[in-house]
């Protein structure tokens, strides 16, 4: 099969020669999965040198029909031949593949899309109606971490509803004794939660808030913020300049935000995450373990790839940035980069691919689709590896979404 493709207006348009069944439906599928990878959203089919089209072919039409449609998009078949519009209908396809709906926008946002750019990527901002400023609450001392003198007492169970977002070290569980062995790297964001376990499975947990259930963590520290977000900043990848640095789109954010200090949650595209997490629970072991991260013991505690990982998925992550020493959040706060400012604490969730929605996003209904149709492929927190290796420094993106508030509290 030969597969041309060329933009027409806002459309790519995908023009097959050859029969579309079993055997080259792969090939096609391929093709298509990296047209919206690219950022193509709207897809013409020309079907008019197909001669046969298999339940195998018109099963993957639909597929992309569907997955189109429900991120705003659209994919539509022209000018089909005639075996091929015998076939669309006989299964009574017709009147979707061969009619494009447009979706209808409904933007509750109070200002016309603000646009700019850097040397890296362009953006677009909607400055939303603020209801609920962002107030955030720390939980916990980071500091027991350093010798694991994390205790009962140090254990606080924390409800994340879908209007709040936090991160830290904790698990699901009863209480302190039943998490005990498995308080690992954990984020929360518009109703669901994720976290490591650090118990040897190294296979993901999360929950998905659902009619009255919440989910809740048992937090040894982190911290968990509650409110609205004023901004919604779109962004993109420079074609010749490659992925996005974590630190710009947080320096970025801190512009939009006209803030110091700003807590941001982002979906996006991963070209490569750079992070680490806990092997081993901190309070598995209380008092025993003196100096866990300093050379050798850290290499059984901690697990951390200087290489690009979970690259080509979809990433949720949230956290807290500043761009001045902030000191009341002075121990969460990490530098970014190279350089120490901004500075700031993320966690991340990769999940399998899935084209993200162009335009106005629901934050909410996003990262719930990610956890009720993805897979979970792990949690980290994210770091700047300052050391002078080759390879990435920091977590790169290519495209995504960033919501942002000025924080207005810290308690």
């Amino acid at each position: 099969m030969e597969i041309l493709t060329q933009q027409v207006g806002d459309a790519v348009e995908v023009k097959m020669r050859g029969r579309l069944d079993n055997y080259w439906t792969e090939h096609l599928r391929s093709n298509l999965e990296e047209l919206i990878r690219s950022g193509a959203h709207r897809l013409r089919l020309n079907l008019s040198e197909v001669p046969y089209l298999s339940s195998a072919g018109i099963g993957l039409l639909m597929q992309f029909y569907n997955q189109l449609k429900g991120i705003g998009g659209s994919l539509v078949v022209t000018n089909p031949s005639d075996r091929a519009k015998l076939i669309l209908d006989l299964c009574k396809l017709s009147p979707i593949l061969l009619a494009e709906v447009l979706p209808v926008a409904t933007p509750h946002h109070k200002a016309e899309i603000r646009r700019f750019s850097s040397p890296l990527a362009s953006y677009e901002v909607l400055e939303y109606d603020l209801q609920t400023p962002l107030i955030c609450q720390r939980i916990g001392d980071p500091g027991l971490l350093q010798a694991c003198r994390f205790g009962p007492q140090d254990c606080k169970t924390v409800e994340f509803p879908s209007g709040s977002f936090g991160l830290g070290l904790g698990a699901f569980g009863h209480d302190f004794e039943d998490s005990q062995a498995r308080f690992g790297e954990f984020l929360a964001v518009g109703g669901s939660a994720a976290y490591l376990p650090t118990d040897g499975t190294n296979v993901p947990d999360f929950m998905v808030a659902s009619g009255e259930l919440v989910p809740e963590m048992n937090v040894l520290y982190g911290l968990r913020c509650e409110g609205g977000f004023s901004h919604l900043m779109r962004f993109e990848s420079a074609a010749t300049e490659g992925p996005v640095p974590l630190a710009e789109l947080v320096r970025a954010s801190l512009e939009v935000a006209g803030a110091q200090t700003i807590g941001m949650a982002m979906v996006a595209e991963s070209a490569g995450l750079v992070g680490a997490a806990l092997r081993r629970s901190p309070a598995a072991a209380a008092g025993f373990e003196p100096n866990p991260f300093k050379y050798p013991e850290v290499r059984t505690w901690l697990s951390f790839s200087p290489e690009r990982l979970y690259s080509r998925s979809l990433v949720l992550l949230c956290g807290i940035a500043a761009g001045s020493e902030c000191a009341p959040m002075a121990a969460l706060l990490r530098p970014m980069g190279a350089e120490s400012s901004p500075q700031g604490h993320f966690h991340a969730a990769a999940f399998s691919y899935r084209p993200l929605k162009k335009g106005e996003i629901d934050l909410k209904a996003t990262a719930t689709t990610l956890f009720e149709t993805e897979s979970l492929q792990g949690v980290l927190h994210l770091l700047a590896d300052d050391r002078e290796t080759a390879g990435p420094h920091q977590s790169e993106f290519v495209r995504g979404a960033c919501w942002i508030a000025a924080i207005s509290d810290i308690q």
